[in-house]
Formats: C-alpha cells, sequence, structure tokens
C-alpha cells in the first residue's frame, strides 16, 4: 500500500469525527452514530483504493452503509484493501458526552484481517515493553508479574484497564488481589488497547471480554507501534457460534495472536471525539473546529500525530443533518 494512503485515509476519520462531535451529549447514541457512518461513507469517496469493508456496521440488512462486504473508494484504483472501520468506537460515550470516544479506520492487503463475527472476544494487550511476555493461557497474576518484570517495575506499579461490566467480577477481584491499579471504563476499549503503547498515558495493560470486531481494530493498531495482543472468542449463544462457522472460524477455542488478527502491511488511523487518554476531542470554535488524530504504519513502525483545523467556509460541514455547506 501506497505511504501516502495512510494520510488520506485521516481525513476519512476527521469527517466522522466532525459529524459525531456535534451531537456530544445529547444524550442520543444511535443518532450520533448514524452521523459518523454517513460522514465517513461519504469521506471514502474520495479515497484512492478499491476498498471492502470487512469490519463494519454490520450485515447489509443490519446496516445501510459501511455494512460488511460493501466496496468503498474508488472502485477503478489499484489498491486493492480490506477495511475495519468503527465510525464511533464508544456510542454511549459520545451520548453522554464522557472521555475516550474516538473514529477508526484501519486498512490491509486483502485477506489480511481476521473476519470476526460480531461477538464477543477475551482480550490482553499490552505495549512494545511487554510482547512476548503476556499470554492467555496464564493467569491474570502471572501475566502482570510477568509484565512487571518485563518493565523493571514492581506489580503495584502496574495500571491495567478493564471494562466496567458483571462478567469481570472475578477478574478484577484478582487484579487487585495482585497488588495492580485498576481503571474500569464503561466503553471504548480500542483507544485503551493503543494507549498502552504511550508511557505518556500510564496505562500498561488491557484485560477482559469486549467486542470481537474492536479486537481486530486493535490488533491493527498495535501491530504498527510493536505492541502485542491476543484474543479468544467468547459466544454468548449457538446462534454466534453458527454465524463464526459462516464466516470461516473452524476452531471455536482458538487464541488469536495478535499476527492472526491483522496481518501484512497495515495502515491505522483514529481520530478523538471526546478527551481520553490517548486524543483529544474535537474543539467548535467560531469558524470552524479543531481535531487530533493518530496515523500509523506497520511497515515503517511510523507514528504520527496530526492536528487538524477545519475551517467551515471553505469544506463541507458536518452536522446532526449530514453534510451541509458544501462548497
Amino acid at each position: 500500500m501506497d505511504r501516502n494512503l495512510a494520510m488520506e485515509v485521516v481525513r476519512v476519520t476527521e469527517a466522522a469525527a466532525l459529524a459525531s462531535a456535534r451531537l456530544m451529549g445529547r444524550g442520543d447514541a444511535n443518532m450520533a452514530d448514524s452521523a459518523a457512518v454517513e460522514a465517513m461513507r461519504a469521506a471514502f469517496d474520495s479515497v484512492d483504493i478499491d476498498g471492502r469493508i470487512v469490519i463494519g456496521e454490520g450485515e447489509r440488512d443490519e446496516a445501510p452503509m459501511l455494512y460488511i462486504g460493501e466496496l468503498v473508494g474508488d472502485r477503478e484504483s489499484s489498491a486493492k484493501v480490506d477495511i475495519a472501520v468503527d465510525p464511533l468506537e464508544g456510542t454511549n460515550l459520545c451520548a453522554m458526552g464522557s472521555a475516550g470516544a474516538i473514529s477508526v479506520v484501519a486498512m490491509a492487503e486483502r485477506g489480511k484481517f481476521l473476519h470476526a463475527p460480531d461477538t464477543y472476544m477475551e482480550k490482553i494487550a499490552c505495549g512494545p515493553s511487554g510482547k512476548g511476555v503476556i499470554s492467555l493461557e496464564r493467569s491474570p497474576t502471572e501475566n502482570l508479574r510477568a509484565l512487571a518484570r518485563a518493565k523493571g517495575c514492581q506489580v503495584p506499579d502496574l495500571s491495567v484497564v478493564i471494562l466496567d461490566r458483571p462478567r469481570h467480577k472475578d477478574l478484577i477481584d484478582e487484579v487487585r488481589r495482585a497488588g495492580a491499579r485498576i481503571k474500569l471504563i464503561t466503553d471504548g476499549d480500542v483507544s485503551v488497547a493503543i494507549a498502552t503503547c504511550d508511557e505518556r498515558t500510564g496505562i500498561d495493560m488491557l484485560m477482559g471480554i469486549g467486542g470481537a470486531p474492536e479486537g481486530v481494530l486493535a490488533a491493527a493498531a498495535l501491530r504498527c507501534v510493536g505492541g502485542d495482543m491476543f484474543g479468544r472468542l467468547k459466544f454468548r449463544n449457538e446462534e454466534e457460534k453458527e454465524r463464526a462457522k459462516k464466516m470461516g472460524v473452524t476452531d471455536l477455542e482458538r487464541i488469536y495472536t495478535i499476527d492472526d488478527l491483522a496481518a501484512g502491511d497495515v495502515m491505522f488511523a483514529a481520530t478523538g471525539i471526546t478527551t481520553g487518554d490517548y486524543l483529544r476531542g474535537v474543539r467548535f470554535t467560531g469558524t470552524g473546529a479543531e481535531t487530533h488524530s493518530v496515523v500509523m504504519r506497520s511497515k515503517s513502525g511510523t507514528v504520527r500525530y496530526i492536528e487538524g483545523f477545519h475551517k467551515f467556509d471553505l469544506k463541507p460541514r458536518y452536522d446532526a443533518q449530514g453534510v451541509i455547506g458544501k462548497k
């Protein structure tokens, strides 16, 4: 994939972030998500790719756009890529005006992303210092001790992020007994997984069960910056198992490595919607808006942080009704 493509992709996440940020704190998660989806889909039209959505808003009968299998971009382009998207990761966070909502796109060569079914995934993720150290075959206590040794610190120095869900009671209890600090979050584990790779965030590890599609997006980002991650699908019912089999999953108990989840030449872009541990949120001004994004490439390991200054009198303006003020 052309390295210049990475800079084009961030325009897509910026568009989705600007659209959904208009609805921050309005209490309507569905409306915020819809605005992000519409803006992202429109922005894809100007990207020079022959793209296929493999992680998206659901099946075609569930989603009018950015559905799994949808083709996006300039269809005549030679850049044939698979795309994983989450136009608004943290819909409830945006609706309630809480921290950590982001817009995310990842791209890879065809066939390099796990076609993850819409089910749960048990995950463990960390930054580069823990690569080759963590494993889902070990207990949380063993993983904490191993990561502490790798980082040259003590377990009480580590900070672990876990989704605040009843299913995590035993996990939370064990992590506390081990002596590590815990940050409980309500949503948005993709941004947290990425944050493990930035020492400035103070986040060392992500543990617990979250969405499987989000696991693929997190793996794509972590591959770009040398982090590590493992995932194991957790099905809620027989229907989800059957759907996974139709998508090509043959071993329902398999532990996926980071390379199983996102392989090959990967690009990743994210734009903050509400300010979190890793990215600042959209800030509207009198004449436009400011955005804060990150762009990564696995091939080069390059990470770029981009501050965007958008003037609404010179470019499309996104709001709850879509694109307005188009020049």
